[in-house]
């Protein structure tokens, strides 16, 4: 008995049909309409470091990067709930809730210090060469450069 994969399908064509991935994909874009509200009533050095995490049962539930940008928006929570409750989506709110969850992302090494074994160089080159789409044909060049030059 032999596996055969099911036929890839468009990321268009799964958000439309599958009802899990609409539901979560629905929920996303709900939170990132409900950041836009709250950034809009940050000060704009404090934007980049509180994010929404969920809204329900008139809580609001807010993801801050440090405990500095946590005091300092809890010191700003009643003026803050005041101008959220003025937007429809908002109606209800009752409680925000600040949660500190530091940021992880600082040590990750950039992209161009990956490196590409000769091995995976000679491969892309020898895909590349049947290929007959020029532009696909041109990027695996492109990439297998890449692994030639850090020999």
């Amino acid at each position: 008995m032999s596996f055969r994969p099911l036929p890839a399908r468009s990321p268009a064509a799964l958000l439309r049909e599958e009802k899990p991935l609409r539901a979560l994909f629905t929920e996303a874009q709900r939170i990132d309409h409900l950041q836009q509200l709250v950034a809009s009533q940050l000060q704009p050095a404090a934007r980049e470091h509180c994010h929404v995490a969920s809204w329900r049962e008139g809580r609001l539930l807010l993801i801050v990067t440090d405990g500095h940008w946590a005091t300092r928006l809890r010191y700003q929570q009643a003026r803050l709930l005041r101008q959220l409750k003025a937007f429809e989506d908002f109606a209800g709110l009752s409680k925000i809730i600040f949660k500190v969850q530091p940021t992880t992302g600082g040590s990750a090494k950039p992209a161009a210090e990956s490196r590409l074994s000769p091995t995976a160089a000679e491969s892309l080159q020898a895909t590349a060469e049947t290929v007959s789409d020029p532009r696909l044909r041109a990027a695996l060049e492109r990439l297998a450069r890449h692994g030639k030059s850090h020999d």
